[in-house]
């Protein structure tokens, strides 16, 4: 038992504390003047120099440093005591974890170095659209959406007129109310955008006095009262849970899986071409 607890107090030591224990040079003997050891690993000035800078207090300088020698100490100190309780088999794939952990490190940020520089990331319409019409199946709703137009009206003595205008709507209609905007305190007549549920009531506060049988439909008119004023809602189209979303909803994300798709044929192909590479100029070679 004792020694399955350090084996994992030697893993999380080198693989989740602070940067600074990654750095592969700490313990090594150097030529310059040492500020600390333990058994056979070293501690020097260099490594501890970008812990402070001209703006530290000596007294705040002299607690950082000593706080960091002292995790330092601790952290070999329980590598050196975990080394003697561990047989050579363990204590070898463990130094190949982390030599695997390292590499991995250094290929990641290569590897996003190149497709930042390579990678296209301009996307069409004719590319989402494309995409989308391909693989619609995949995109369902796990929530039902709305378009919705509304305005509040806070003078009540127009508002059978302004009803009527709003809900036939057609190009007079429109003009007539785009032009009356200044007169509402709160509005939005661009029905074609779809929102969820939980949006629109962050939106409008006052759908949520709504009864459910109000909201069901689509062309339907809700008129909705609060301490503010009255809302005139009208629900342009529904479209329930588990049917095929929309386009325009789900742009963002066809987006993101476009350039994803793209960042790993890159990666793939800069793997395939730096192997071609290497093989071309001798750098690698399989013996048989």
């Amino acid at each position: 038992m004792k020694s399955k607890n350090l084996v994992i107090i030697v893993i999380v030591s080198m693989l989740f504390q602070g940067c600074d224990y990654l750095n592969f040079d700490f313990g090594t003997k150097r030529s310059e003047e040492a500020i600390a050891r333990v058994n056979d690993a070293y501690l020097y000035k260099s490594d501890i120099e970008t812990l402070i800078n001209g703006t530290t207090s000596k007294e705040d300088s002299t607690v950082i440093v000593n706080n960091f020698i002292d995790r330092w100490a601790t952290q070999q100190l329980l590598t050196d005591r975990a080394k003697l309780n561990i047989n050579l088999e363990r204590q070898n794939k463990f130094d190949k974890m982390v030599e695997d952990y390292r590499n991995q490190l250094y290929t990641k940020a290569y590897s996003d170095a190149m497709v930042v520089k390579a990678l296209d990331s301009v996307i069409s319409d004719d590319q989402v659209e494309a995409y989308y019409e391909d693989n619609k199946e995949t995109f369902t709703l796990n929530e039902t959406l709305f378009q919705m137009r509304y305005v509040r009206a806070d003078d009540l003595n127009d508002i059978y007129k302004l009803k009527r205008e709003f809900t036939r709507f057609n190009q007079k209609d429109k003009d007539t109310l785009s032009s009356k905007m200044s007169d509402f305190r709160k509005f939005n007549l661009n029905d074609s955008l779809w929102k969820s549920y939980q949006n629109w009531s962050a939106e409008i506060p006052v759908i949520e006095t709504a009864e459910t049988w109000q909201l069901n439909k689509a062309q339907n008119y809700v008129q909705l009262k609060d301490s503010l004023g009255v809302y005139m809602i009208y629900i342009q189209d529904r479209l329930e849970r588990g049917t095929q979303a929309p386009l325009q909803y789900v742009r963002s994300t066809v987006e993101q899986i476009i350039l994803s798709r793209r960042k790993q044929d890159l990666i793939k192909k800069l793997r395939t071409d730096i192997t071609k590479d290497a093989i071309k100029n001798n750098e690698f070679e399989i013996y048989k």
